[in-house]
């Protein structure tokens, strides 16, 4: 299975149960838009981070659906002030692994740094505790694993997911007004 192909997978099983989603959001922030407490260089830095997650290959990638800008609003207006801290905490983590900065690492040691906070935001999740360092949220929640499912939320909820690597229809199947009717049998119903 392809790494595109199993993302769609999990965008799909795990839906909108995540972090900070109080509601189901219908749309993507403005990329100009700046998010209360987060930077250009914070919005740069979860582009670069987003980008080594979803890269751009014969699709787009998470930069070219301005995936960091989506994530930085997304942070400060859904996620509750613990989960926030624990969110920026982590980027300020990232930097201090990656030797002051994230962004100076080539290619290959970000995928490596990355890699190595994935397995432990895995492990945390396994183990079902928040960490003594401090780098989980008041949920529980690595912070590493609120930046993947933002990643992938905001990807394929962009119109570039949605339409460039998504298929996208606008409504699905097609209308037929004349549909032969019997009656006493039961009215449509959707799940």
């Amino acid at each position: 299975m392809e790494r595109r192909e199993l993302l769609k997978l999990i965008a799909s099983a795990t839906g909108v149960a995540m972090v900070g989603m109080p509601a189901f959001v219908l749309g993507q922030a403005p990329a100009a838009q700046a998010a209360a407490g987060f930077t250009a260089q914070d919005v740069a830095l979860l582009d670069e981070i987003a980008e080594a997650i979803i890269p751009r290959t014969d699709t787009p990638g998470a930069k070219d659906a301005g995936v960091g800008a989506f994530m930085a609003r997304f942070v400060a207006d859904c996620y509750a002030s613990e989960d926030q801290d624990a969110f920026r905490a982590g980027l300020v983590d990232l930097d201090r692994r990656a030797g002051g900065s994230f962004l100076s690492l080539p290619q290959a040691g970000r995928l490596q740094l990355l890699t190595g906070l994935d397995r432990q935001a895995g492990e945390q999740a396994r183990n079902a505790w928040v960490a003594a360092d401090g780098s989980g949220s008041g949920s529980g929640v690595h912070w590493f694993t609120m930046v993947k499912q933002l990643v992938i939320f905001s990807f394929f909820t962009s119109e570039v997911g949605a339409t460039q690597v998504l298929r996208y229809e606008p409504v699905p199947g097609h209308y037929d007004g004349d549909l032969p009717y019997e009656p006493g049998t039961p009215a449509w119903a959707t799940r």
